[in-house]
């Protein structure tokens, strides 16, 4: 699977999610992560196939072909997911197709939930199929301690859990459709 982190903004908390999670994810014998982190990338803003776009490209497009299910994970700002994510998604299309998305997001009152219901219509376009479960971190700065650790995982862990294993179900057996017919869109 691919842990798509899709904050790019200065002094983001969105590492400090991604590595919560990649320790549940760790703990499991049925998923392993490749990160994708759109802070780390240089995506141009067109969509025009540039030796420039060509090149950021190169790190990412192999991970997100050869995973058989994303986790994104998402700040939520202005009520919506960061453009760099959008950026990030749009700049694939085959990549997306018949396979599962689960949704990790965070912010304030709403703990990112708005960006997530946003990102469900987005992968609906893209062929995607998001699972049901979400896990979500209502005021997020005060949800994890200075080092990084939550405060009360009780509610988390068991909520990535499920999430989890919905992601692995749905990745297992959208691998095996698509290996007996290839999906056609």
């Amino acid at each position: 699977m691919a842990l798509v982190v899709g904050s790019n903004r200065h002094g983001r908390f969105g590492p400090v999610v991604a590595d919560w999670l990649l320790g549940r994810i760790r703990g499991r014998d049925d998923l392993v992560a490749e990160v994708v982190d759109v802070a780390e990338t240089a995506l141009p803003m067109s969509l025009e196939p540039t030796p420039e776009a060509t090149a950021a490209l190169s790190g990412i497009t192999p991970k997100l072909a050869r995973a058989d299910a994303f986790v994104i994970l998402t700040p939520e700002y202005n009520h919506s997911f960061p453009a760099g994510l959008k950026n990030l998604v749009d700049w694939h299309f085959t990549e997306w197709q018949a396979k599962p998305v689960a949704l990790v997001s965070y912010g304030g009152l709403s703990g990112g939930l708005r960006a997530a219901e946003h990102l469900r219509q987005v992968f609906a376009e893209l062929h995607a199929v998001t699972v049901r479960d979400t896990v979500s971190f209502h005021n997020a700065g005060t949800a994890f301690d200075d080092r990084g650790v939550l405060r009360d995982p009780s509610g988390p862990n068991a909520a990535a859990k499920t999430m989890l294993d919905q992601l692995a179900w749905w990745g297992r057996a959208l691998r095996e459709a698509r290996h007996r017919r290839p999906y056609g869109g």
